[in-house]
């Protein structure tokens, strides 16, 4: 097993799968308080990777794309202080770093997971009840029902008509969009009758919308309402959890078939696989694409297996 202690969280891998535990200090990014503790299972990885500066570095995950419902709901929007699958690294651990990447390119290698896309959530999203937003109010989400609650600052079309809420089951798509520079963000619900020819009305003007004005950091949280939403969606077939053999799929795509089961150890006295891949492993060592040091440690990985 593979740990690393930081202030910033606690990573560890047992060979299966990463647990993420976020850090509890006031530096750590509210989305990443707000999520909790992630379970990312092997094959749900495309790769690892530590990037070192001057006051230590940065361990980033790197998922296989359609595998989490947070990175989906975000479409690449999240500021790196807010992705739940980097960790900031002291100075004094990074040699812990190191060796953490190590046994998971080992993992993923002996495994042999595919980096490319999945068809479905291999990760369960944000526990529910979950909660989030600002600028003119709040998104709550139980599971079942919407809620969206308005404070002192938003537009008189929504506060003069009172809190809103509506079951996912009648929810085709959610779209969230955090402010950048002078321009608001927001958290959009689209609903079954509400498809029609003209475009949508502002963020501030729409009650199924909630305007994000980026004065904090909190108002991330609003994304963690739309993950939670994208694995519930009608259709869809439930997220997984981390051991769960079924998968959901995002908003508005085809229903996918089910994810490609992962590939299986090889039993211990399976001798002529594991030479196999000790052969392989050569061959990707004599090619350039393993360093030495990735070589020898899937080497001895394969050869406890013997």
């Amino acid at each position: 097993m593979a740990e690393i202690i930081q202030r910033d969280g606690t990573w560890t891998f047992d060979g299966e799968t990463v647990r993420i535990v976020p850090g509890r200090g006031k530096g750590v990014h509210p989305l990443r308080q707000e999520l909790g503790e992630c379970v990312v299972p092997l094959r749900a990885l495309a790769g690892i990777a530590f990037e070192p500066d001057r006051k230590g570095g940065r361990l980033r995950l790197r998922l296989r794309d359609g595998a989490c419902p947070v990175l989906r709901a975000a479409d690449g929007r999240l500021k790196d202080a807010a992705d739940p699958y980097q960790l900031t690294v002291e100075r004094d651990r990074s040699g812990v770093a190191e060796y953490f990447v190590g046994e998971v390119r080992s993992a993923l290698l002996i495994e042999q997971v595919p980096a490319g896309p999945v068809d479905g959530f291999l990760l369960p999203g944000p526990a529910v009840p979950v909660a989030g937003g600002g600028g003119d109010g709040t998104a709550s989400f139980d599971g079942e029902v919407i809620r969206l609650t308005w404070n002192w600052k938003a537009k008189e079309v929504k506060s003069s008509g009172g809190p809103v809420a509506f079951p996912v089951s009648e929810v085709t798509g959610v779209h969230w969009l955090p402010a950048i520079g002078l321009e608001n963000g927001h958290l959009r619900f689209v609903r079954g009758g509400d498809m029609g020819t003209g475009p949508a009305p502002a963020a501030e003007f729409d009650p199924y919308s909630l305007d994000l004005w980026g004065l904090s950091k909190k108002e991330y949280t609003a994304v963690l309402v739309a993950a939670a939403v994208l694995v519930r969606l009608p259709g869809a077939a439930g997220a997984q959890t981390a051991t769960a053999a079924e998968s959901a799929r995002p908003a508005q795509i085809p229903a996918p078939a089910a994810p490609a089961a992962p590939v299986a150890a090889p039993p211990a006295d399976d001798h002529d696989v594991l030479l196999r891949r000790l052969r392989e492993l050569g061959e990707l060592h004599r090619a350039g694409i393993l360093t030495d040091d990735e070589f020898t440690a899937a080497k001895q990985a394969v050869l406890k297996r013997l």
